[in-house]
């Protein structure tokens, strides 16, 4: 962070750090998310609204910025604008900080710019200590809530502030429990808490070496110092790197007033969204706790109970809702709900309090969705009238859509139901059990797949939670951290599964008579909350009519095209449904490993002569031929790009004695020669040797096999079904002009010699692959034999970087993780390096043919952050694997948008 931050000194600063909300001196808006974070800017946005908002003040994402780059340091200015904004506080509550009469009590959270929930610390009920908490029960009336409270902040600070890990009060809390005999926490007394708290401070004493502090002062610097701190802790880290979150950004830090949802049983607090985050329904969703703190909610240590009866019954709850208990309340709440969705035009989640009967609003920010819900909130907001389409286009995430396209459960399968929790996060999953996020990761690693499942989960989890193909856990609700951080990651979750009994020390789980252990296989249904015995058989899923109008949208805007890669009918008929307009990449050498042809591919890599060779060549034809009439005939009239022969050879070679015997056989050899042959050709290098186009120059009968192939698959379709095949012919690694104009002129004589035999009329073009930096800066030489250029990613990274795709992931998290590159090459295209390359060669080979057709086929054609970067190069159009033909659309508009309002910024 130092980089973003060295600008920032004390003696030369002028800022302003610390920015007030509440109580009529609101000094924050919602655009400015940036400097306050999302959470104070939202609070400042619902304070200016007039909404019940609990006075307090947003110390800046600059002072985060400031604080790394200056050795954990604050500005000089900090202090005084705190000890203000606390005086803000002070006087519009008509409190005092550290007053032992009149105490006031403030929390202390985190809030980035985007949500990042559960990453980073929060302190609450800080400010007390053994003379405030007397004053605040005096105050109260209720010597019971305010040693709870105490004992919550000096957990909460002990293990966020001074490092005491969590295992420490629970034990504390749980022996206690035991002692009195009671389950909840509510059934223990203020003598209880007090005897409570008197052992966490000498576990914290022993701990650290040091009394737990009293100077509410000295607290409030800690749990500000603790908050930016937790900016760079791993698990904070890990979030940001899965969701692409810059380091620089920083945390903003809000210090709020205290209001107290469990001063009684007319206290409450809750989490709701404005639309089912699941399923995108427009109905209230949510879950709030009687005489309880905001933690207690999504810890799931206490049932949480439903906000609406309409949540009760549908969920078969027998604890009354919110709607029935607080009525006034809640519709204060429904109103406030509606106001907040219409200000934002967006799904809200938001955060609540009642103290003694007085509705407070903690939080607002736009609520994680799953991909589904997102498809839906959208379309009908834009229905609704509330945003446009171009919004509704905007607001899904590209790579989100992936989500609805995971397999559900076959209804016709068996099932063996042991469970049922919450449907916490659609889709279905399979796995084996891992009851740690380290084994999750870890079995992950090695490709098994995997279910994680837990007590609860914590943020402490993340990395495993990322690795799991789905998550269960025993305790939680809908808004619990599984559940919600699942949602966002498109994983099928089960939260609160309280029959399970989890035993994490013997790694086992039981329910109904059933022991599964460790490794075991489960199944969950995050869209029923159902827990079943061994795999249970899926189904591919239906896309709603959501999903529908939304691609229409996003394909009235968009500029790019969107191809497949595909050489199946399989994957070609899927690519279609999905609305792929071509095929950008057919690889010919993934149809000759087919055990049906891999004898006869070998054959001719081994034969030593021309005629040897197309002998072999003979009994592959018709089979390519075949592949390419069923390629023709899927895409009717659409491009197909088909690229000739490009592997190296020794991914054909026989190894086995098996392999070695069966080749002999064929070609009419001995085991000897064969195995001799094989170590000729064996190469060293082979990815920066013997294939691609130099495999066409050194055996030109192997492109004249495959070029006629094609050429008589058309006529084919062209006589039988009077559709006209449009075959685009890419010769592969072509880094020297005269490599292309040889291949060129192979496929040409051959194209006429068919054309002649058939007499059918034959449209197609030749053009190349694009994936050696060679190539890019002789774009202008090459693009006159070239009708299109494709450029392959996946080599062009290789060979500018010099690294092995293969291999790089051993060392590439490693440069990573110290700010080597921001992310893996592989993965998202490269834009300095790589993507000047691709600049270069667009901008020369167009300088030679001005109608020169330009797209991308490797992986990065299915990466969103690479499509935007293609539209704004001008290439024609991107290629994908089938799945993420959706994703490649979505993002095609999304890049359009971008552009358009770029272009119009730019006028004005």
């Amino acid at each position: 962070m130092a980089s973003s931050a060295a600008r920032v000194k004390p003696e030369e600063s002028t800022a302003k750090w610390v920015y007030r909300f509440g109580a009529d001196q609101t000094e924050g808006r919602a655009e400015m998310k940036n400097l306050l974070g999302g959470k104070g800017a939202n609070l400042a946005e619902m304070a200016s609204l007039g909404l019940p908002v609990p006075p307090g003040f947003t110390i800046t994402t600059e002072v985060c910025t400031y604080f790394y780059a200056n050795a954990r340091k604050y500005p000089a200015e900090l202090e005084a604008e705190v000890k203000a904004g606390v005086a803000h506080i002070e006087k519009a509550v008509g409190m005092r900080f550290g007053d032992s009469e009149n105490p006031l009590l403030v929390s202390v959270r985190s809030g980035a710019r985007v949500s990042m929930p559960g990453m980073m610390d929060t302190v609450l009920n800080l400010g007390l200590n053994d003379d405030t908490t007397e004053g605040l029960a005096k105050k109260s009336g209720d010597r019971r809530f305010a040693y709870d409270s105490y004992r919550r902040f000096i957990q909460m600070y002990g293990n966020v502030v001074l490092g005491v890990e969590h295992h420490n009060f629970e034990e504390v809390l749980e022996l206690h429990k035991q002692d009195r005999g009671v389950d909840l926490d509510t059934d223990l007394s203020a003598e209880d808490w007090l005897k409570i708290i008197g052992e966490y401070k000498q576990r914290i004493e022993e701990e650290i070496g040091k009394p737990f502090p009293q100077d509410p002062h000295q607290q409030l610097w800690g749990a500000i110092g603790a908050v930016f701190g937790s900016w760079d802790i791993p698990r904070a880290k890990t979030y940001r790197k899965l969701n692409n979150i810059p380091e620089e950004w920083g945390t903003a830090v809000n210090v709020q007033a205290m209001v107290f949802g469990n001063m009684g049983d007319d206290c409450a607090t809750g989490v709701a969204f404005t639309r089912n985050p699941s399923t995108g329904t427009k109905e209230f969703y949510g879950e709030y706790l009687v005489n309880a703190q905001g933690e207690d909610v999504v810890a799931g240590i206490r049932t949480p109970q439903h906000l609406t009866l309409e949540g009760k019954k549908a969920n078969k709850s027998t604890l009354p809702a919110m709607e029935e208990v607080m009525p006034e309340v809640f519709k204060q709440l429904d109103q406030v709900r509606s106001q907040l969705e219409k200000h934002y035009r967006d799904m809200q989640d938001i955060e609540f309090t009642v103290q003694q009967g007085k509705l407070y609003m903690l939080q607002t920010r736009n609520g994680k969705r799953t991909a589904q819900a997102a498809l839906k909130i959208a379309v009908d907001l834009c229905n609704e009238g509330l945003i446009d389409r171009k919004t509704a286009v905007a607001r899904v995430d590209p790579a989100s859509l992936d989500q609805l396209l995971h397999p559900r459960l076959d209804p016709k399968a068996k099932k063996e139901v042991i469970a049922r929790g919450l449907p916490a996060s659609p889709g279905a999953a399979f796995g084996k059990i891992a009851f740690t996020a380290d084994a999750a990761e870890d079995r992950a690693a090695k490709g098994e797949q995997v279910i994680l499942v837990r007590v609860e989960t914590s943020p402490e989890d993340i990395h495993g939670m990322h690795a799991a193909a789905g998550i269960l856990t025993t305790r939680g609700g809908m808004t619990s951290h599984a559940a919600v951080v699942a949602r966002g990651m498109g994983r099928p979750c089960v939260s609160g599964a309280g029959d399970l009994r989890v035993d994490e020390v013997q790694k086992t789980m039981t329910v109904r008579g059933h022991t599964i252990g460790d490794g075991d296989t489960i199944t969950i249904d995050g869209g029923t909350g159902e827990v079943m015995l061994g795999e249970v058989p899926t189904i591919e899923p239906e896309l709603s009519g959501d999903f529908s109008m939304l691609m229409s949208w996003a394909d009235s805007f968009r500029k790019l095209k969107v191809r497949t890669n595909a050489e199946t009918p399989l994957d070609a008929r899927t690519a279609r449904q999905f609305g792929a307009e071509g095929i950008g990449l057919c690889r010919t050498e993934h149809m000759f490993f087919d055990t049906s042809r891999i004898v006869a591919m070998r054959e001719t890599i081994m034969a030593e002569d021309v005629e040897g060779r197309k002998k072999a060549l003979a009994k592959l034809l018709p089979m390519q031929r075949q592949d390419f009439v069923e390629l023709f005939q899927i895409m009717r009239g659409l491009p197909v790009t088909i690229r000739l022969l490009d592997p190296p050879l020794h991914e054909f070679l026989p190894h086995s004695k098996e392999e070695l015997a069966e080749v002999a056989k064929a070609s009419n050899h001995s085991v000897e020669w064969v195995t001799h042959r094989a170590t000729l050709l064996k190469e060293s290098n082979p990815m920066l040797g013997h294939r691609g186009c130099r495999l066409g120059i050194t055996y030109p009968e192997i492109y004249e096999m495959q070029a006629r192939a094609i050429f008589e698959a058309a006529a084919e379709v062209k006589k039988k079904q009077g559709e006209t095949a449009e075959a685009e012919i890419m010769i592969p690694l072509v880094g020297i002009p005269k490599e292309l104009s040889l291949m060129r002129a192979v496929i040409d004589k051959v194209a006429r010699e068919v054309i002649k035999e058939t007499g059918v009329e034959l449209p197609y073009s030749v053009g190349t692959m694009i994936e050696l930096p060679r190539a890019c800066l002789l774009a202008d030489q090459i693009a006159k034999d070239a009708a299109f250029f494709s450029f392959g990613t996946n080599d062009l990274t290789q060979t500018t970087y010099g690294l092995s795709r293969d291999d790089a992931g051993r060392f590439l998290q490693a440069y990573e993780r110290q700010g080597i590159i921001k992310q893996d090459p592989f993965i998202s295209l490269d834009q300095e390096g790589v993507g000047e390359l691709v600049k270069i060669a667009a901008e020369r080979g167009r300088k030679t043919r001005a109608n020169l057709k330009l797209g991308i086929c490797g992986e990065h054609g299915g990466d969103p952050a690479s499509i935007h970067f293609c539209s704004e190069v001008g290439l024609d159009y991107v290629s994908c694997s089938p799945y993420r033909v959706p994703i490649a659309k979505l993002a095609a508009a999304q890049a359009a948008l971008t552009g358009d309002q770029s272009g119009r910024k730019g006028e004005g």
